[in-house]
């Protein structure tokens, strides 16, 4: 590749998500990563893509709609460019309701789905589920709601980097000098450093820690039961997690907290008690301080950017984060909340 117009600092799904778009609209663009392509929390296993709940609407709430949205054509175009699997797949998700409040919540959020979520997706309170992938529920009722998909983020991300090869993009490996526009996607470490040289907290990561078991339930649903994620895999494994540790010794290591996650997982789900467990999982989420993504005009370097801060939404706020950091970068159209700006942060 000759000099690059853009140069993208990351190679998780933020600066992937980034890069791809710029380069569909023309842009010469080079990915620099350090270590390897998912290196930080866009390696991990769960990949649960699930909405706020349809109610207190806010720009946050709309742009996260409207990026599962975008999920369904954007995933299998990149498949198509990369040939490989994402493990996108519009599965919904399953909630059981456990008190007579939470059904009574239920119903007026399944009358603001109505109105917010225009038709392109549904929230039904349901009395009757089939099978045995179904969390048992106190009042007998379950939320199934249609926006709600899943990913393998290892395989989407390595899906992602093979299409932007593929189209012409180019990766780097290690250290390389940025040239051109330059886009900072650097994950927790990238905003523990803009802290530091900012004299003030702007963001930081919180660890996660997840369990991958084999098991086969490849298209249905993802579950939500006693705040846990369980999501089958297209490649007949289940995932569960996760934790949420924002103080933490090790980034990489499982505890006996991730014990408890299993053992609540086999309760919430009795199915998954003979499972093998094939991998424990830790890594270190990136959250701004206004825990929304931090996009937008670098608050330190005039001329650059920033895309971080995913924190547990970021692969299903990354079709619409491509978008409108290519808007921004090469047509100077700004079409980014104001709560996802730096200065949301800096506050």
């Amino acid at each position: 590749m000759s000099t690059p117009d853009i140069t993208v600092l990351g190679g998780g799904i933020f600066g992937l998500s980034v890069a791809w778009a710029c380069l569909a609209r023309g842009a010469r663009v080079r990915v620099i990563e350090r270590r390897a392509i998912g290196a930080g929390a866009s390696g991990g296993i769960v990949g649960a893509l699930a909405p706020h709940t349809p109610e207190n609407w806010n720009d946050k709430k709309q742009f996260q709609l409207d990026s599962l949205i975008m999920a369904r054509s954007f995933w299998p175009e990149v498949e198509a460019a990369s040939g490989l699997p994402s493990g996108y797949v519009q599965s919904g998700r399953l909630q059981p309701v456990p008190d007579a409040r939470s059904l009574e919540l239920a119903h007026q959020r399944a009358r603001g789905a109505r109105a917010l979520w225009q038709g392109r997706a549904a929230w039904n309170v349901v009395d009757e589920v089939p099978g045995n992938w179904t969390p048992p529920s106190p009042t007998g009722w379950w939320v199934h709601d249609t926006l709600s998909a899943h990913i393998h983020p290892r395989h989407a991300v390595a899906a992602l980097a093979k299409a932007f090869e593929n189209k012409g993009g180019e990766l780097v490996f290690g250290a390389a000098t940025p040239q051109g526009i330059i886009i900072h996607a650097t994950g927790y470490e990238g905003l523990l450093e803009l802290s530091d040289k900012m004299d003030q907290p702007v963001g930081g990561g919180v660890k996660g820690q997840a369990i991958l078991l084999e098991y086969n339930a490849k298209t249905l649903p993802q579950l939500y039961a006693d705040s846990l994620h369980i999501v089958p895999h297209h490649d007949a494994t289940v995932a569960i997690g996760s934790t949420s540790e924002r103080d933490f010794d090790s980034p990489d290591q499982t505890d006996a907290q991730l014990d408890d996650i299993h053992a609540r997982a086999v309760q919430a789900l009795p199915a998954l008690a003979d499972a093998r467990i094939l991998e424990r999982w830790a890594g270190v989420r990136p959250r701004a301080k206004s825990r929304a993504p931090m996009l937008g005009a670098h608050p330190l370097y005039q001329g650059q950017y920033i895309a971080n801060g995913g924190f547990k939404i970021g692969f299903g706020m990354a079709p619409k984060t491509g978008q409108v950091m290519a808007d921004l970068i090469l047509e100077g159209r700004d079409a980014i909340p104001d709560s996802f700006k730096p200065a949301a942060s800096l506050r």
